[in-house]
């Protein structure tokens, strides 16, 4: 039960990362979650250059991490494209 703890709180950690500009990197599945899609959407949009991304070194490829800024911006000119309705 304690190990499980540790992880959860590692997890918390490393979603908190702040760039030296005081912005946060947020996970592919945070990012989903603001805008109510799946993650393999949010994968999409930083394909086809959507939505940029940067990859910190796990896995083969890498995991993408998104600027909140960048998030932000886009959810707030997508709420008035849609005239503010969600």
């Amino acid at each position: 039960m304690v190990r499980a703890c540790l992880v959860t709180e590692s997890k918390r950690a490393r979603r908190r990362t702040l760039l030296p500009d005081g912005d946060r990197l947020l996970t592919t599945g945070e990012v989903a979650a603001r805008f109510g899609v799946d993650v393999k959407s949010v994968t999409r949009w930083a394909k086809a250059g959507l939505l940029s991304c940067t990859r910190t070194l796990g896995g083969e490829y890498g995991h993408r991490r998104f600027r909140e800024s960048h998030v932000e911006a886009l959810l707030k000119a997508r709420s008035q494209s849609n005239g503010g309705a969600e």
